[in-house]
């Protein structure tokens, strides 16, 4: 697999999307599809229990590709965004805001202490090269 060429791109579409977390933690919430490079913008929690604090983990796992920028090769590696991270009550956690990209075949991945007690907002573009 190869990072899209953003020279060429044919389309940038923004999204956004939101998840209600369960609690198997590397529960899969996005696949990135071939030819596509998604620029995750923004990514907050919620935490929609009026009592309790419930903790958030979200992680990528990269896809098996070579590097462009040094041109090893990455093999499926899992790097954590937020472990078990603390979200009080009726309190919102900004995760990212700053640009993250996942690449083709790249795997967003999350889940929750409590189910139903964290939603985990994304907003995007998806950038095509195809």
């Amino acid at each position: 697999m190869a990072a899209p060429n953003i020279v060429n791109v044919t389309s940038i579409i923004g999204e956004s999307q939101g998840y209600e977390l369960s609690t198997t933690l590397t529960t899969t919430l996005m696949t990135v599809a071939s030819d596509k490079l998604v620029k995750i913008n923004r990514m907050s929690v919620a935490n929609i229990d009026g009592t309790n604090a419930a903790d958030v983990t979200v992680q990528i796992t990269k896809a098996t590709r070579t590097s462009a920028a040094t041109g090893s090769s990455i093999s499926g590696a899992t790097f954590k965004i937020a472990n078990t991270v603390s979200v009080p009550a009726d309190a919102v956690l900004v995760l990212a805001d700053t640009p993250i990209y996942l690449e083709e075949g790249d795997v967003l991945k999350g889940g929750a202490s409590a189910a139903s007690d964290l939603t985990l907002y994304i907003s995007y573009e998806v950038i095509d090269d195809a």
